[in-house]
């Protein structure tokens, strides 16, 4: 299963927030800077993370984002069901109607473990494992030049 921009965009803005929410509110054009992202798309995806309540807002001059809950209790399946919707490999191992070779295709049921597996792995990892690992790899400089 190849993750969309969507749902890509969307962990890195989650993990963002996390980062900077000892700052107060964070503003979307600070989250759209740092993680070089359209404003307006992330605005769009942010919209569906308060949606599913693992974000909060406040409008106008003083307004932006924060995590509805701690990094400790927003798993990372959470976020990638609500960007992404169902997560399958395939078409057939949510929806075993859509082929006719379901009940007898070896592949089927190696899809559906794989998709499992992977699964299980999202429901394991939370955005506080993220910024934990995040601390571990140091953060990139954007103070950096090249030649």
């Amino acid at each position: 299963m190849k993750l969309s921009t969507k749902t890509r965009y969307g962990i890195r803005a989650l993990l963002d927030i996390a980062q900077h929410d000892h700052e107060g509110l964070v503003l979307l054009r600070d989250i759209a800077k740092r993680q070089e992202i359209s404003r307006n798309y992330l605005e769009q995806i942010l919209i569906s993370l308060k949606a599913a309540g693992l974000v909060r807002s406040e409008r106008g001059n003083r307004g932006g984002f924060i995590l509805a809950k701690p990094p400790s209790e927003i798993r990372l399946d959470q976020a990638v069901q609500v960007l992404e919707g169902k997560m399958a490999l395939v078409e057939c191992v949510n929806d075993p109607e859509v082929c006719p070779r379901t009940s007898f295709c070896p592949t089927h049921e190696l899809w559906g473990e794989v998709t499992a597996a992977m699964s299980q792995v999202l429901k394991s990892k939370t955005l506080q494992d993220l910024l934990e690992m995040q601390k571990q790899k140091g953060h990139p400089r954007s103070d950096m030049y090249y030649i």
